[in-house]
């Protein structure tokens, strides 16, 4: 049975990964620690399990096998250094960290110490995206021209967003950040690495984060990716869209969960299965954690999605499209 720790219930899904260690056959919480003390002590008193004030105390206990990570983004770095250097596996919410420096400084440390390291990029083990990368690679799109993804909700319309997801210096950033990181990664998965990205975002509630968002990302062969988020559209769906010298493909909209092909002298759109969705990022951790294997992929995924969101910000910090090249 491997031991897990939960770090912070910070995260707007922090619960919903200590379902998933408390439901999966192989793991089980054995202790909690959180930036928030009354927060983490109300959550081990629930579970019935220790709580720490100190988080150092909390990862030198040799019981502990490995730790889920939910705290505010700004604390990543530290938190998952401190881990890895104690030789606590690694299950985090994204982003990995804001920088590429701290992402490959993460990355590097939890290699170095025989951490198992994976990153929740939930969206690339769905069977959509399974489906479309099999359509992609059968070259029934032809050559990719444009690929647009889209996340986006009423959070900050509707009020269930909590209040600290507007925080600057806790969440590095608003719309593109956190709901952004999965059409981000996925335009990343179909189209690779761009040259450039370039962003704007909008602030329709007044919040001090974005909370409307759209991102351009540029490619030396003519392509280019659009991602799209927001914390204020009330019925927007979850849409990808791609486009081919040969076809084009749509998934999620207008109806939600359908994919449809429309290929050149072929009348209409045909509707396409989805494929079978691969096991949860959680899942992989855990598998990874027992066949002392590493999470390369999920990984080089992750990185390249604190690249793309670190052009980003810079982008609209700066007023201009940032080269890829630029981030040292």
């Amino acid at each position: 049975m491997i031991k897990v720790a939960m770090l912070s219930f910070w995260h707007v899904h922090a619960k919903d990964y200590a379902a998933q260690v408390e439901s999966h056959p192989d793991t089980e919480i054995t202790a909690i620690w959180d930036e928030i003390p009354e927060r983490g002590k109300a959550e081990a008193e629930k579970r019935g399990v220790k709580y720490f004030d100190r988080l150092e105390d909390l990862l030198e206990d040799s019981s502990i096998d490995g730790v889920v990570i939910d705290t505010p983004t700004n604390l990543h770095r530290d938190v998952m250094v401190s881990a890895a250097l104690n030789g606590k596996h690694i299950f985090t919410e994204k982003v990995i960290a804001t920088t590429v420096k701290e992402a490959r400084e993460i990355i590097d440390v939890a290699r170095e110490n025989g951490v198992k390291l994976t990153v929740s990029l939930p969206r690339r083990n769905e069977g959509y995206t399974l489906a479309i990368e099999k359509i992609i690679s059968q070259e029934l799109l032809g050559d990719l021209t444009l690929v647009r993804t889209r996340l986006s909700h009423d959070g900050a319309l509707a009020g269930w967003l909590p209040e600290h997801f507007y925080t600057k210096e806790e969440c590095g950033g608003g719309a593109l950040i956190d709901l952004g990181c999965h059409p981000m990664y996925l335009a990343r998965l179909f189209l690779g690495l761009p040259d450039s990205v370039s962003a704007t975002f909008g602030y329709v509630t007044s919040k001090e984060v974005e909370d409307n968002a759209v991102a351009v990302l540029k490619y030396p062969n003519g392509a280019a990716a659009v991602v799209e988020a927001g914390f204020v559209t009330a019925r927007s769906p979850f849409f990808v869209e791609l486009h081919g010298t040969k076809g084009s493909l749509i998934y999620g909209a207008p109806e939600t969960d359908r994919l449809y092909l429309s290929e050149a002298g072929k009348p209409g759109w045909q509707e396409l299965p989805l494929e079978q969705d691969h096991p949860t990022a959680f899942e992989q951790w855990v598998q990874h954690i027992q066949d002392d294997t590493e999470a390369t992929e999920n990984l080089e995924l992750a990185l390249d999605l604190t690249r793309l969101m670190e052009a980003a910000y810079r982008s609209v910090r700066e007023s201009r499209p940032v080269p890829l090249a630029d981030l040292k």
